[in-house]
């Protein structure tokens, strides 16, 4: 089959490499049809590293995916050859602490898609998955929404695990994709008032247009000023989603005491750090959000329901031979790109 391979620091190559095959009889064989380009992609192109997990080149990259199932093990009761799929990436073990404590995103055994020395990734014409990671989707989300659906289920258990208090006023910092999911699921769930920044314009207007009630550029005013002039007494819960120092203080600028600043982006530096003061004397609960556990088929849901829509995210769209042309934009933020989608 066909595959994109990471070969280098923002080298890639186009490749034949062998089809994987059903080994266990819960397994699914997935023709993947879009796949998603994602910010933690981008950094292993980049970086060829995000924190301890290291390239060994070559290497396929890629998560978030729609995809046709082409087979299926004698075991599999769920799905069936024709059937269209949401990938869920994460391949939990069931049977280690967090796994039986209902933390399977923090599992001891975790092996995600794309990601060293775990699983390769979805650049590629065909996977195989476990049946608990396949989602049907026939006659309710299209495939584009299908990848899409994964940068969603982040933001739906940000969301969650956010408690937000009824009529929430809430910020978010960084509009990129995974920012965007949150903007829209605080609305779905009730939020009051978002508040939306970000470096880039288009991604502002994309934010205002989804329905943020206010917008701002800290490349050209004080956000956290703003904010706060219309909001004085501050927010309830601050989506921090860029993964910069500047944003971190800014999140803690903008929380009123007994705010709640969920961490969701990735930063690219080993540490990061608070002004501990403002942190203890406002008694703010940072939640760290790594990915999301068991929200897939929720997301789903809200956008199957209508409740919330994602198409306005896929700002650019690429064949597969065009895979390098769209890393390449999305690494450095050109043309407005909020979210680029690969079509097999």
């Amino acid at each position: 089959m066909r595959a994109v391979l990471l070969t280098g620091v923002r080298q890639m190559e186009l490749a034949e490499v062998p089809q994987p095959n059903i080994q266990s009889d819960t397994d699914v064989l997935l023709k993947i049809e879009k796949v998603g380009v994602c910010g933690s992609d981008v950094h292993y192109y980049e970086t060829g590293r995000i924190g301890s997990q290291v390239v060994d080149y070559p290497f396929i990259v890629g998560h978030e995916c729609s995809a046709t199932v082409a087979d299926v093990g004698k075991a599999v009761t769920r799905l069936k050859a024709g059937d269209r799929v949401v990938v869920e990436p994460a391949v939990s073990c069931h049977s280690c602490d967090q796994c039986k404590a209902g933390r399977e995103n923090t599992c001891r055994n975790l092996r995600f898609l794309g990601t060293p020395g775990q699983l390769a990734g979805c650049l590629c014409e065909y996977i195989v998955m476990p049946q608990q990671c396949c989602f049907p989707v026939d006659g309710t989300i299209t495939l584009e929404q299908g990848a899409l659906c994964e940068p969603l289920a982040i933001a739906v258990y940000a969301v969650n695990q956010a408690h937000l208090p009824r009529g929430a006023d809430v910020a978010v910092l960084g509009a990129g994709p995974i920012g965007l999911s949150c903007l829209v699921t605080a609305a779905a769930q009730g939020a009051r008032t978002c508040y939306v920044t970000d470096k880039i314009d288009e991604r502002i207007e994309a934010a205002k247009k989804a329905g943020a009630g206010w917008v701002g550029n800290p490349l050209t005013q004080d956000v956290v000023e703003e904010i706060l002039r219309r909001q004085p007494v501050g927010m309830d819960v601050v989506f921090e989603c860029a993964g910069q120092q500047e944003t971190l203080d800014q999140c803690v600028e903008l929380l009123r005491p007994g705010g709640r600043l969920m961490l969701i982006g990735i930063p690219r530096a080993e540490r990061v750090s608070f002004v501990i003061d403002r942190m203890r004397r406002k008694e703010i609960t940072l939640v760290n959000v790594r990915r999301q556990n068991g929200c897939t088929q929720a997301a789903i849901d809200i956008v199957a329901s209508g409740r919330v829509d994602v198409d306005f995210m896929v700002t650019h769209r690429f064949g597969f031979e065009q895979t390098q042309r769209a890393f390449d934009l999305v690494a450095g933020y050109r043309d407005g790109v909020v979210k680029a989608l690969i079509d097999f």
